[in-house]
């Protein structure tokens, strides 16, 4: 069997997942904090997993030992101001705050959105189209959805290089709540609950404004649950799409034919196929890699693998995503790809809601890039580059690239 959670499976998990799929497709496995969990990598049983009812968000439900009680590493822990959030919760307390906030997320609302993103993608690119050179997660991926959330929030464009050094500190010192990470969660609560209080007193059409609003008029939001949404749309609002630009653009890079394709179709004006070749890039290298935990409230059965009430399952999206048994030679990228039935964001009630957001932002993020620098290249060994370390997401350390200044000038 080959060996998990090392770096080196970091950098290329897929082979490791092709060999759970066909010999233990639901594994119980150790991880690197020491939980015992089941690891679903087969896509029929990952769809299955996804949505059914019996496997809760919350963790309270986890059936840790007693003595390990608080130090498992299970995320959410009981205590914590920020935990009372959509990756956390179960119907009908689930349905309540998650039908408060997809109003942020309509198509329309979306849609009155795209120039903000242009905008804040053409600025980022301006910043280093002249030098010929980059590192596209600093410089690119990273800022464009910290910018991009802090609008839709309604954090003020004087505050956000603050958000931006926050997100950077959760970013680097990923992986559990301690040291930086819980430094940066107690500078952004602190901060949110701040704002929270000022917008009630200068209401705007951003996300906070509308959670005040609907407290105010009898949704019963508290101020926990109000920063929590906040935070967990910040956190995930950032974290996805920097990995989905970050991950797409690599991925490119290292197939040239399918760079020369989609960079062809842009000098066309083909939109339809910049759409079907997002959806690939999703499902080649997302940037969730496990999703969010789960954990059984009752026995049951995954892909004929008996659970235990109270274990822990991690749905393995990107495993599911390269299944032969559901994608024809999964381990290529075809950005023509017609039927493309991926998890790259989830299934079922707690499919990602700012799916829609995150599509705009990579969207506009590869058109333009491509566009003004037609002629990019990676300026390292793939085996140098750094994968962060973590569960649930995959994303690049760093992208260093190349290209000619002269192609960058826009109108």
């Amino acid at each position: 069997m080959p060996e998990l959670f090392t770096w080196e499976f970091a950098s290329d998990p897929y082979p490791a997942y092709a060999w759970l799929r066909e010999h233990a497709p639901v594994h119980r496995t150790t991880l690197p904090s020491g939980v015992e969990a089941w690891l679903v990598t087969r896509y029929a049983d990952a769809r299955q997993a996804l949505a059914d009812q019996r496997l809760s968000k919350n963790p309270e439900h986890h059936d840790e030992p007693s003595h390990a009680k608080g130090k498992t590493g299970i995320p959410g822990e009981r205590k914590a101001e920020l935990m009372t959030h959509l990756l956390n919760i179960d119907p009908p307390d689930h349905t309540r705050l998650r039908r408060l906030v997809s109003k942020a997320f309509t198509p329309r609302r979306v849609a009155e959105f795209a120039p903000r993103v242009q905008e804040l993608t053409d600025d980022l690119i301006d910043r280093f189209a002249a030098k010929g050179e980059a590192d596209l997660i600093h410089d690119f991926a990273f800022p464009l959805p910290i910018y991009a959330i802090c609008d839709l929030l309604g954090v003020p464009r004087e505050d956000q290089d603050d958000f931006r050094d926050w997100a950077g500190m959760m970013i680097r010192h990923g992986g559990g709540p301690r040291g930086g990470v819980a430094r940066a969660v107690k500078k952004i609560r602190a901060y949110l609950v701040d704002l929270i209080h000022r917008k009630r007193n200068d209401l705007g059409d951003d996300l906070i404004s509308g959670l005040i609003r609907a407290s105010d008029h009898g949704e019963h939001l508290t101020e926990n649950e109000a920063a929590a949404m906040c935070f967990v749309l910040l956190l995930a609002g950032f974290e996805t799409t920097i990995n989905l630009i970050g991950n797409g653009t690599y991925s490119l890079l290292r197939n040239p034919d399918q760079f020369a394709r989609l960079t062809d179709s842009l000098a066309r004006g083909d939109e339809g196929f910049l759409d079907t070749a997002l959806e690939e890039l999703l499902r080649y290298d997302g940037p969730v890699e496990l999703a969010t935990w789960r954990f059984a409230t009752q026995p049951l059965q995954i892909g004929g693998q008996d659970i235990a009430k109270g274990d822990p399952v991690l749905v393995v999206l990107a495993a599911a995503n390269r299944d032969p048994a559901r994608f024809d030679d999964p381990d290529a990228l075809d950005l023509g790809r017609g039927t493309n039935p991926h998890l790259g964001y989830g299934h079922g009630i707690h499919y990602c809601l700012g799916a829609p957001l995150a599509r705009l932002e990579a969207r506009t993020a590869l058109a333009t890039l491509l566009t003004r620098l037609p002629d990019l290249h990676l300026a390292a060994d793939p085996a140098d580059l750094r994968w962060r370390g973590g569960l649930i997401m995959r994303g690049l350390r760093n992208l260093p690239v190349t290209f000619t200044s002269e192609h960058s000038k826009h109108s």
